[in-house]
């Protein structure tokens, strides 16, 4: 792994250096956001998205894509507040409204998806304030991976997510642990809405 980390970066500099385009293919999507300053993603033989690698990843423009790039969680829910400014989606997978801090393009009672990475997921012991964007859950596995751990949380609506956290203190005494509950909270500009 560290040998294909380096060869990546040096991929980079070369390009760089030369001024000359690559293409690479790639069914490693790790590979593809280090190396790529546009990213096509392809879906049955088409193209599903181009875009910068922040922009495919941050901002994808269907359930394929954010499925495709990077871990998501993807909640089903129906639109019950449409205004210029926000949006607000009941979600029952989620067990919570959603509350979207932007414009989105959709219609009174439509059903869309919200997509949520793990890295953008708080969690907590304490049930934070709020009426939207927090559900509440048990924590089923942890796997430590080093830099980060990975949670796996069964909802109370029966719904699993994944949630990721830094590992930035040695020893954590207090890190949450195996069947822990806990309270599940994003921002309200975290996450991508998705109409199809």
């Amino acid at each position: 792994k560290k040998l294909r980390e380096e060869t990546q970066f040096e991929l980079v500099k070369i390009q760089e250096t030369l001024g000359v385009t690559f293409i690479v293919v790639t069914h490693d999507q790790e590979e593809a956001m280090s190396l790529a300053t546009r990213i096509g993603v392809m879906n049955q033989g088409e193209i599903a998205m181009i875009g910068e690698p922040t922009d495919v990843y941050e901002f994808p423009n269907s359930r394929f894509v954010a499925g495709f790039i990077g871990s998501v969680n993807m909640f089903e829910g129906i639109v019950t507040q449409d205004e210029p400014d926000h949006v607000r989606i009941s979600s029952g997978e989620a067990g919570t409204d959603i509350y979207v801090g932007h414009r989105v393009d959709c219609a009174p009672d439509q059903i869309l998806w919200f997509a949520i990475r793990p890295e953008k997921i708080n969690l907590s012991r304490e049930r934070p304030s709020g009426d939207a964007n927090v559900t509440h859950g048990m924590v089923e596995d942890i796997a430590y991976l080093g830099d980060m751990s990975v949670f796996q949380v069964m909802l109370q609506s029966g719904k699993r997510i994944r949630v990721t956290k830094a590992n930035s203190l040695r020893g954590d005494p207090d890190a949450i642990k195996w069947d822990e509950e806990v309270w599940c909270t994003w921002g309200d500009t975290s996450g991508s809405v998705l109409t199809s």
